[in-house]
């Protein structure tokens, strides 16, 4: 029954962990099909470098994009990895989330190439950079785990952080790692201390004095107890 009810909270945890990263994926596949549908493009308003009168573009590059390869890639990784961090550090995952959102577009605005940039790869950077990050630095091993499904999974995103691609922006993923990973400082995470540790440290911090006030109850069972 206690396996049933853990599953059932498990299960909600998780499914509330995707609601936030979900409704954004709803808001940009909302727009794409709008563009889709109307035959229209929607690009111009992105985020242009440096341009004050463009400043709303740090707010709508996520949710604009250059096709339906684009959109299929970031929804996928925006989900997963925006969902974990909603699951493990739910503490702060709104303001890492909220942080994530406005700063790597602004540093994108400030170091972007004289170009149109559009996407919610910036975010995606972003989760990548705090999960990979706050997993080296807690002392959690299911938070250490995550960092290393993130490398294995995502590893190869390290390559978007440099100027290799033309038709890519680079300075949005770079912008993006380099929020996630000062967000990791801004929002320490947890350092909870494992099952194990947590007894030994129990052990080493007993006062293993007598006291007359505990009661021990033992119970056992007599050869002579057993059935014939």
């Amino acid at each position: 029954m206690n396996e049933q009810t853990d599953s059932k909270t498990e299960l909600k945890k998780m499914l509330l962990a995707m609601v936030i990263p979900g409704s954004f994926i709803f808001i940009f596949w909302m727009i794409y099909l709008l563009e889709v549908s109307l035959d229209i493009n929607l690009a111009g308003y992105g985020l242009r470098p440096r341009e004050i009168s463009q400043w709303f573009g740090i707010l709508t590059m996520p949710f604009l994009h250059g096709g339906f390869e684009h959109i299929i890639a970031n929804t996928t990784s925006f989900l997963v990895l925006g969902s974990l961090v909603f699951y493990f550090y739910n503490d702060n995952a709104i303001q890492i989330f909220v942080w994530a959102y406005v700063l790597s577009g602004i540093f994108t605005w400030i170091i972007g190439r004289d170009s149109i940039h559009i996407g919610a790869s910036a975010m995606i950077y972003a989760f990548a950079g705090y999960l990979f990050t706050a997993g080296i630095l807690s002392k959690n091993i299911r938070h250490t785990a995550i960092a290393l499904i993130v490398v294995f999974l995502y590893g190869s995103m390290i390559w978007g952080i440099f100027p290799m691609n033309n038709n890519v922006s680079w300075e949005g993923h770079l912008s993006g790692f380099a929020v996630g990973i000062a967000l990791t400082f801004m929002y320490r995470p947890p350092k909870y201390i494992d099952e194990f540790s947590a007894y030994s440290e129990f052990d080493e911090d007993c006062d293993c004095t007598e006291d007359d006030n505990i009661e021990i109850k033992y119970s056992y069972k007599d050869e002579t107890d057993k059935q014939e």
